[in-house]
């Protein structure tokens, strides 16, 4: 059964150049990382080192757009940071990019090489469709804290993707719950790609299609949907 994912327009009117792509894959092959997930990790922070050429991930356009986003459902983007931007940082920094699991890894690749949000839900624990909304703020958002399970609600008016049991992430894409999480048991899950003007919407389709191609690389018999993208002006 194909994910229903829909946008409210109370976001519609606050990011009118908001565009998403989604692609849905059943039959995947899920795993520790390995040496090959780990090359594209680090294939992907040559790439955007070449496409930054010295400038800090804040001051590029795309960035500079989704903290301008940010900023305007009330949260504080150098604190609260986008989900490339985060990765970026990360993947320039000494430490490199962190080493999840195949799937993440491989997401985790395309979002850094574009400079784009790009996120994963395991399908069998979304329940219902996704929706991005503005939230009331009585949402639940289950996390673990201390390593013990907590109930946060997120602040009135944020964005947030939620679905029938609450929200999946938090700060529109800065962070995710784990109950949906992709894990190494992961065989179904949606992979969202976000983008907001000025991003040409070929460049989103570009990244989504270099996305479903490692995919069925490393999930070979994979059956894989790419939903062409959409915009919400």
């Amino acid at each position: 059964m194909t994910l229903t994912l829909t946008v409210s327009d109370q976001v519609r009117a606050l990011a009118p150049g908001f565009t998403h792509l989604v692609i849905e894959a059943h039959g995947l092959v899920n795993g520790p990382s390995t040496e090959a997930s780990s090359e594209l990790l680090d294939d992907a922070a040559r790439r955007l080192a070449g496409r930054l050429d010295g400038r800090a991930p804040h001051e590029d356009p795309h960035m500079a757009a989704w903290r301008a986003a940010y900023t305007a459902f009330g949260a504080k983007p150098s604190r609260t940071r986008n989900s490339a931007e985060a990765l970026a940082r990360r993947a320039l920094a000494d430490g490199g990019l962190p080493r999840i699991n195949l799937l993440v890894d491989l997401y985790n690749a395309i979002s850094v090489a574009h400079l784009i949000p790009v996120g994963g839900e395991d399908l069998d624990r979304v329940q219902g469709g996704m929706r991005l909304v503005r939230a009331t703020g009585e949402e639940d958002f289950v996390t673990v804290a201390g390593g013990e399970e907590s109930v946060e609600h997120p602040d009135p008016g944020e964005i947030v993707w939620c679905d029938d049991a609450g929200v999946t992430c938090r700060r529109w894409n800065w962070r995710q719950g784990p109950r949906t999480r992709l894990t190494e048991r992961t065989a179904s899950a949606v992979f969202l790609l976000e983008s907001l003007a000025p991003m040409p919407v070929p460049e989103v389709a570009s990244a989504g299609t270099e996305l479903a191609e490692l995919l069925e690389k490393f999930s070979p018999g994979a059956r894989i949907e790419v939903r062409a993208p959409e915009s919400a002006g």
